[in-house]
């Protein structure tokens, strides 16, 4: 009965929040910039961040449709329509790095989103207060590492004199050499980029479950709810449209990678291509061999236009299921 009363409780309030987008203007006034302009000031280099690295580049849409020679320049370049996307296909490990980039994100934010919620909620009911800020500043930390740092720490545990690597030879076991094994390799990049990433999205989580009104937690402890009671009734239920928010946002870049981990982290070895090369890489390897950029634009536009589809589509399934939980 308790947790019947709560859980009407908690959807009642999902579904009585009213939406407040179109209250905003579309194009604020130039009163609205006056009343606060401290405030504006301090969202601009964001807004230039976002013009000048996301906006103007899109100018440069039509290099995928052109065959660019140096020599005539890029606007007198020849338009070959969809011959680059076309090469792309063609070729002999397209739908491998396709496959691999699929596979390797959904792995990531499935067992990613999962882990960071539970961390989350282990650091608002598990872990004392005295020590909370010392538990984040340990799992964030490795968030501000560079994928060439963490490429040398992992070569330091797995290479052939590392200390894994030792461990096993002093065990008594045959000594394993793991850049040469392709079947360890999706369990250590999905492994490290965990360990990367989950202080940081486990914080935003985090933030979430500090968001939702204590009124709750109150009154189940008044009825004498359990704290595993109030976890699934009352945190997840309530964290869930940040949760499928998060989750929508990292479908879109399901198309892309992370450079750096699938660069930098094998270490280019080429007996572990078929598990490690992903569309960025290939495409970086590919430009730096033949210097076709059209190409390289090409494969770009189609992770895009591919994203944009995939978001598309997953915020109305999302909208089907649930309304309040879409993203847009």
């Amino acid at each position: 009965m308790l947790m019947s009363s709560l859980e009407s409780a908690c959807k009642s309030t999902r579904r009585s929040r009213t939406p407040v987008v179109n209250k905003i203007p579309f194009i604020p006034s130039s009163r609205h910039f006056k009343k606060n302009l401290q405030l504006s000031l301090l969202a601009l280099p964001a807004f230039l961040i976002i013009f000048v690295f996301s906006y103007l580049p899109m100018g440069g849409i039509f290099i995928a449709f052109k065959n660019i020679n140096y020599s005539d320049g890029i606007l007198r370049s020849p338009w070959v329509g969809l011959e680059n996307i076309k090469f792309f296909f063609t070729s002999n490990d397209a739908w491998m790095v396709i496959r691999n980039t699929l596979l390797y994100n959904i792995v990531f934010i499935a067992v990613g989103t999962f882990l960071s919620v539970v961390f989350a909620i282990m650091l608002n009911e598990v872990i004392r207060r005295s020590w909370l800020k010392a538990y984040q500043t340990i799992f964030f930390f490795p968030y501000f590492f560079s994928w060439i740092i963490v490429a040398y720490m992992a070569y330091s545990f797995i290479g052939p004199y590392g200390i894994l690597t030792t461990w096993i030879e002093k065990l008594g076991f045959e000594s394993f050499d793991f850049y040469s094994e392709t079947w360890v390799w999706p369990i250590l990049l999905t492994l490290i980029n965990i360990w990367k990433g989950l202080g940081y999205v486990s914080i935003i989580f985090y933030a979430g479950i500090l968001g939702i009104s204590q009124e709750y937690f109150e009154a189940a402890e008044i009825d004498g709810a359990s704290r595993l009671q109030v976890i699934r009734n009352i945190t997840v239920p309530l964290l869930m449209p940040l949760i499928t928010i998060m989750t929508l946002l990292s479908i879109g870049k399901i198309f892309y990678s992370d450079f750096g981990l699938f660069f930098f982290v094998p270490r280019e070895v080429g007996q572990l291509f078929p598990v490690t090369q992903v569309i960025d890489t290939y495409v970086y390897r590919m430009l730096k061999v033949s210097g076709d950029i059209g190409m390289s634009s090409a494969v770009g536009l189609f992770q895009s236009v591919m994203g944009f589809i995939v978001v598309l589509f997953s915020n109305y399934v999302v909208k089907r299921i649930d309304d309040d939980n879409k993203l847009f």
